[in-house]
């Protein structure tokens, strides 16, 4: 879903570090020497990070339809 506020393990602030991590891993950086850079250098926080999977959007529009009934379709 979206990034979690804290590391699980340690507490550590991690969420204002997704945006900057996000986009230079797309753009083409090693992921390893970008977490470097932006100071997190427990496993714990690293995994934080390289792990996350963003699914909102697509949870999102698969919540939008649901327990609508289509037109034309009898509901049962």
């Amino acid at each position: 879903m979206m990034i979690p506020v804290r590391c699980f393990t340690c507490g550590a602030v991690v969420a204002d570090k997704w945006e900057e991590y996000r986009s230079r891993v797309e753009g083409g950086e090693d992921s390893g020497r970008v977490l470097d850079s932006l100071g997190l250098k427990r496993y714990c926080c690293r995994r934080m990070l390289m792990s996350h999977v963003e699914v909102f959007d697509e949870v999102a529009r698969l919540d939008s339809g649901y327990g609508r009934v289509k037109p034309g379709v009898k509901a049962t």
